[in-house]
């Protein structure tokens, strides 16, 4: 398990309601709280999906949510790093930790009864950390999503999905220059390793690198999930090159897209209010294959040149509160919410 400081998670526990709404821990929960204390670490408790308490502390809601989140609603595209000792060597830049703890902590200000955490590229194929967190969470609460990695047997799927893993992400990079014949060898790869299993595949890439792949992406037999937006430009326009296909891969049921990571498509925060057409056009198109996410703890990747990959990239500085009070913005109606929310993310990872 990852070590954690005992003191850090008895304040965290001890603040956790119970079904009567009271903050104090039950004895025999106590009793492992001490004994775990002993072991350096500390499971975080599993709380029923009605516990939520929108006062608890997240440094990155700063505004209040004041829509109206129905029970059972999913936060689709988190992260966490616990651990930097796993980083890969080889990792483009190295985020702020960020701890199951917190991500309780923005699970119940945002009013989220359940989420999911996406490997991230600074671990390359170590899944580990992510599975910790799924198990600290617990199932009912967490999935998880892995990185493509083509050396996966059937067996270690199988673990995979045992101990929380829904689906594999195939990172087709933040530029345009993808090498096409790779992207498409390994998006085949990934394919046949979820066929048998209630999984999908997730996506990431710019707009124009997915309106190259149209063609593939549309062939593969697995469930396609697109991660922020679809990667595409608010600059350019409704009819930038990209867009246009992923409206018809959401429209046919074959995609879903994630209405998250406003800021890798806009520069115009902290509301982002140029992807109101994009994010309007997207539900337009099949409000069954939406899904929202926070990207929280918001890790920004853009290189520097004066920073060394290995030395700490400040997170942005992202509203968390402001960005899920524009779904009231970009769908009015309730019933589209629970849509986005509840219904397509229970579909998809099985909660």
């Amino acid at each position: 398990m990852v070590a954690f400081s005992g003191a850090i998670h008895w304040k965290v526990l001890a603040v956790e309601p119970t079904r009567q709404g009271h903050s104090m821990l039950r004895r025999r929960d106590s009793l492992k709280v001490i004994a775990a204390l002993g072991c350096g670490w500390v499971p975080l408790p599993v709380l029923p999906a009605t516990s939520r308490n929108s006062g608890s502390p997240a440094p990155t809601v700063k505004t209040p949510v004041h829509i109206q989140v129905p029970p059972g609603a999913c936060d689709s595209h988190v992260h966490v790093f616990p651990d930097p000792s796993r980083y890969s060597p080889n990792r483009s830049f190295t985020p702020p930790p960020a701890t199951a703890a917190q991500l309780l902590g923005l699970q119940r200000a945002l009013m989220m009864d359940h989420v999911v955490i996406v490997n991230s590229t600074v671990y390359g194929p170590t899944i580990e950390p992510v599975l910790q967190a799924i198990e600290q969470l617990g199932q009912q609460r967490a999935r998880g999503i892995a990185l493509f990695d083509p050396t996966l047997t059937p067996r270690q799927l199988d673990d995979l999905h045992a101990r929380g893993i829904r689906g594999i992400r195939v990172f087709l990079g933040l530029n345009a220059d993808v090498d096409l014949n790779a992207a498409v060898r390994d998006l085949a790869i990934a394919d046949r390793q979820v066929q048998g299993r209630p999984w999908h595949i997730q996506v990431y890439g710019k707009h124009p690198v997915l309106a190259a792949l149209r063609a593939p992406l549309a062939a593969l037999q697995a469930p396609l999930v697109i991660d922020h937006f679809c990667g595409l430009d608010a600059s350019q326009g409704m009819q930038q090159n990209g867009f246009k296909e992923v409206l018809e891969l959401v429209g046919s049921g074959k995609a879903y897209v994630k209405l998250s990571g406003a800021y890798y498509c806009s520069d115009q925060g902290p509301d982002y209010a140029d992807m109101r057409p994009y994010a309007q056009a997207l539900i337009a198109a099949n409000p069954d294959r939406i899904l929202w996410g926070s990207d929280w703890p918001h890790p920004n990747s853009a290189p520097v040149a004066t920073r060394a990959a290995t030395q700490i990239a400040p997170a942005q500085s992202i509203d968390d509160g402001l960005m899920l009070n524009q779904l009231a913005t970009w769908a009015p109606d309730a019933t589209l919410r629970q849509q986005m929310l509840v219904d397509n993310p229970k579909r998809l990872y099985g909660f």
